[in-house]
């Protein structure tokens, strides 16, 4: 929100100062912006950060004595503590205080997530510990949903992810039910149109989708991932090509598609065993791939594409440099043809730049 803000200023500025918005225009299209901004508040962030800390002192000072309350004392705690806050949330959703009812939802989840732990211990239950983690999420995702608050729905990511990552570590091996509550949490995104819990969506899956590739079939299916990535790509420039919602969110869908296949591509080939031969190869077919991304990003005036291609392209020159250290001669003919290549598509950027540049001659 920030980056589009600032980027409109400056636009508006350029517009206004060339004539093409009237001043009475100019200051219309700003109220109107301020009126439109669902940006995060200073005092919704401080209120959030309160009511964790608020949250950790709880449940320190209840594990701290614990032992000395009765047991039907420690239950009643638990149980006002929880409602307490979900109850607090009502009456500042109601009297328009939204920030700090959220922080209240907020809250009213971390205690319910003690109450889960501290019963747990007070009744021996053992088990299978990521199951309270994942009860944990299932409840913030129900207040997420039912008191429609968007901290708490970040905070059901959170936890599932915590929740799959811990499966992960004890299997051994690709936990697929993560995939049903990523889904649940997602939907709960989508249905709250809620952008910034999106991204949170992709940023988990990207990662599920590329720590797979180090657990499936011996741990040697980086291509898989790199294919999925690619197909993800894909899929972000053909609903480029649609008017409305796809055509907004396709250079979003396309940065993950790059971060996926980079790192199916930069596992399969500097990670397992590759000759000489093959691995220049594999890596002038990624640096051509990162290329065309940063022409894409900068003919959109997309920046998040731009600079995801610049930054996979240093990270594959770094990596081929400590890779073919030892054969200096290769390393310097392979910087060499990239440099070339790369300077050739500098001279054939500014050429078409200059072209668009000059103005097109008034028809008769």
């Amino acid at each position: 929100m920030w980056s589009y803000r600032s980027r409109l200023e400056r636009d508006l500025a350029r517009w206004r100062q060339r004539g093409w918005i009237s001043d009475s225009g100019f200051e219309e299209i700003r109220r109107d912006l301020d009126a439109r901004s669902g940006g995060i508040s200073l005092s919704s962030t401080l209120a959030v950060l309160g009511a964790v800390l608020i949250g950790f002192a709880a449940m320190s000072f209840v594990a701290a004595n614990w032992q000395d309350m009765p047991r039907i004392f420690r239950l009643g705690l638990l149980l006002a503590g929880l409602w307490g806050c979900y109850g607090l949330a009502g009456v500042l959703f109601t009297r328009g205080f939204d920030g700090f009812g959220h922080a209240a939802v907020l809250a009213g989840v971390g205690m319910f997530g003690a109450s889960i732990m501290l019963i747990a211990q007070m009744y021996h239950i053992d088990g299978n510990p990521p199951d309270a983690v994942l009860t944990w999420a299932i409840g913030a995702l129900l207040a997420g949903v039912l008191l429609q608050s968007n901290p708490s729905l970040a905070l059901a990511m959170i936890l599932v992810g915590l929740w799959g990552g811990w499966e992960t570590l004890l299997r051994d091996a690709v936990y697929w039910p993560f995939l049903l509550g990523w889904g649940a949490v997602s939907a709960a995104f989508l249905w709250r149109r809620w952008w910034p819990g999106l991204h949170l969506s992709a940023t988990f899956f990207s990662a599920w989708v590329i720590t797979s590739g180090y657990l499936l079939f011996e741990h040697h299916v980086h291509w898989a991932v790199a294919l999925v990535g690619l197909a993800i790509a894909a899929v972000a420039l053909a609903m480029e090509q649609f008017p409305g919602v796809a055509n907004r969110i396709a250079p979003t869908i396309l940065c993950y598609g790059m971060v996926i296949a980079y790192g199916g591509l930069f596992a399969f080939k500097f990670l397992e065993q590759r000759d000489p031969g093959t691995l220049t190869l594999l890596s002038l077919i990624t640096m051509g791939l990162l290329l065309g991304a940063v022409y894409w990003g900068w003919a959109k005036q997309h920046r998040p594409v731009l600079w995801l291609g610049y930054a996979g392209f240093s990270a594959e020159l770094l990596a081929l440099y400590f890779v073919t250290i030892g054969t200096l001669l290769g390393t310097s003919l392979f910087f060499l043809i990239a440099g070339l290549i790369v300077i050739g598509l500098a001279w054939l950027a500014y050429r078409l730049h200059a072209q668009q540049a000059q103005p097109r001659e008034s028809l008769p």
